[in-house]
């Protein structure tokens, strides 16, 4: 470990001549690949420089079985083989040549990641950036607005759900976790449930992965500005501060953990951060974030903005013009308007306007 007394703390270059020398006296280390080795250390290099700049957190330490992986790079990178159509065979130093299933075209890469997902399956990654899709010129504009309910709805009136899974898997995953609960930490029997869970976890993510690449791909091929709120994902994951009572010192009151908890469900299931981070991949400098303020709230067609605007998470009926909307499709229309009206800002004059007494005869 390295203290003050031992002088400056050793960079990259450093840290390479120590594992050098760590090497040379130890056979397990040697065994290893040296690139795959030193692209370690330079990842942890990165990671050191990313908390001293105040981008990231403090590096932490590598628990055995999870994010496993390793990065090829060089001249063995390259080192690709096509079996078939389906089928190719990539050299891994110190491993052999293994095969592989292709997704898709192998790329002129000049380096790779291979990775261990939580349910045991290895994938190879390679690293290229793909050109970004071009607009279709047409000068379309749509807003997007993310929702719970209701994964994305367009300002063009179309609703897109996020595929979800089914009550049997839900069920299934619900059963496996009381298994796990009486099972015995560390035992054969709980990494079983664990790896059993964990698969019915990745095909519920390469669900959604695949739902947020296609939607990406498809508003980014039909519209040449993409408006979506800003909001900060991050920020609202975070779990609410325990609330002390001001009587009992010691004593906590309710503070909604729990309803709070599945508002986060929601966000992860479906993709509110990955897809604008797609979107922004996919179609660079055609993304907008408009501010989320009152977007919810403010009528599309007459632009007045009132709580009582919202009668459910659905109906959205204007209390001025009585204009009445799906609620998540008015937020959208506003947010590709760029109508985002901000506590400061001036409230829109409310329109009075009376309906005519209808007039009943009777016989």
């Amino acid at each position: 470990m390295w203290t003050r007394d031992k002088g400056p703390v050793p960079g990259f270059a450093g840290q390479c001549r120590q594992l050098t020398e760590a090497r040379a006296e130890f056979a397990w280390l040697r065994a290893g690949s040296q690139t795959v080795q030193q692209q370690a250390l330079r990842d942890f290099d990165q990671a050191v420089k990313n908390f001293f700049g105040g981008t990231h957190r403090r590096p932490t330490w590598r628990k055995a079985g999870r994010r496993l992986g390793f990065r090829i790079v060089g001249r063995q990178a390259t080192q690709i083989r096509k079996l078939s159509r389906k089928w190719a065979a990539a050299n891994i130093p110190k491993v052999g040549w293994v095969r592989l299933r292709l997704s898709r075209a192998v790329p002129a890469a000049k380096s790779y990641r291979v990775t261990c997902d939580s349910a045991g399956h290895w994938h190879i990654a390679f690293a290229v950036v793909p050109p970004p899709i071009p607009g279709p010129g047409t000068d379309d504009t749509v807003g997007v607005d993310r929702g719970v309910t209701v994964a994305a709805a367009l300002s063009t009136g179309e609703l897109l759900v996020c595929p979800a899974s089914s009550k049997a898997s839900l069920a299934r995953r619900k059963n496996l976790q009381r298994r796990l609960s009486r099972s015995r930490r560390g035992s054969r029997r709980s990494q079983k449930v664990k790896a059993t869970i964990a698969k019915i976890d990745g095909h519920d993510r390469n669900r959604r992965k695949d739902w947020v690449e296609k939607t990406s791909t498809n508003l980014a091929r039909r519209f040449d500005l993409i408006r979506v709120e800003d909001l900060r994902v991050g920020q609202m994951l975070r779990r609410p501060r325990p609330k002390e009572a001001p009587d009992q010192p010691g004593s906590f009151l309710p503070n909604g953990r729990r309803a709070k908890a599945g508002l986060h469900r929601g966000i992860l299931a479906n993709g509110w951060a990955l897809l604008v981070q797609r979107l922004e991949d996919k179609a660079p400098g055609r993304v907008q974030k408009v501010p989320a303020a009152y977007t919810s709230q403010t009528c599309s067609a007459c632009g007045y903005c009132a709580r009582e605007n919202r009668k459910s998470q659905a109906v959205f009926q204007c209390a001025a013009c009585w204009h009445q909307a799906n609620a998540d499709v008015n937020a959208a229309i506003n947010i590709a308007a760029g109508r985002a009206v901000s506590a400061r800002r001036e409230t829109p004059v409310r329109v009075s306007l009376k309906r005519e007494p209808q007039l009943t005869t009777s016989a």
